[in-house]
């Protein structure tokens, strides 16, 4: 019962996590549009590679990284610059021309699963996000991570993944093929704009937690 418990709540967390548009899903959804599903899959196996190895130890060193404040910070206030940065690649690339290299043409020569490897290796913002949730499901006793019980753990958290980007993407899909608005906006207009919101708010936690006490004290 331990085990399948903990692959459930592994499933529903990862899944639920994965849903929103976050950067690994727009570029996902941009792999599909444009090489297919087949391509889409390897991309998506290897997000799940590295978020592997990044639940596995948050899992075990959980309470040590919450501790250590100063990476902590570090994490927090690059997120910032990183989120913007993707809003203007993706900018910058919807007013290129059909003969001008657009963001996936940089990484043809390289294959999809390589492409999520990278840049999920990059993607500092699972860090206080697994870290979070990992210090949460265990001291509220919602998993158990007793021998080989963590293993069915991670292996719930990495399906839940898969199957709630791969179904977003989709979804994205869906929308654009159906919506001429959607295909027209959705790049140059909807996704650096979703990013730049993202870096606002991600700006407001950082105020909040290393700069609103100080004032308030």
């Amino acid at each position: 019962m331990k085990a399948l418990k903990n692959i459930f709540v592994g499933f529903l967390v990862s899944f639920i996590g994965s849903i929103p548009l976050g950067y690994l899903n727009v570029i996902g959804f941009e792999i599909y549009s444009k090489l297919g599903m087949n391509s889409l899959v390897f991309f998506l196996l290897g997000v799940i590679f590295v978020e592997m190895f990044v639940i596995y130890f948050t899992l075990i060193f959980a309470k040590q990284l919450v501790n250590n404040k100063k990476l902590m910070k570090i994490i927090d206030f690059f997120s910032v610059f990183f989120l913007l940065i993707l809003g203007y690649s993706f900018y910058a690339s919807s007013d290129q021309t059909v003969e001008q290299q657009g963001i996936l043409e940089k990484y043809a020569m390289y294959s999809p699963f390589l492409i999520g490897v990278f840049l999920n290796c990059i993607n500092f913002l699972q860090l206080p996000f697994w870290t979070g949730w990992n210090l949460y499901l265990m001291n509220g006793n919602h998993i158990s991570i007793v021998n080989k019980l963590k293993q069915y753990y991670i292996a719930g958290t990495l399906f839940g993944t898969f199957l709630g980007m791969l179904t977003l993407v989709l979804i994205l899909n869906m929308l654009s093929q159906n919506t001429t608005s959607f295909s027209k906006y959705v790049i140059p207009v909807v996704i650096p704009s979703f990013f730049v919101i993202l870096a606002l708010v991600q700006m407001g936690k950082v105020y909040k937690k290393y700069y609103q006490k100080k004032i308030e004290i």
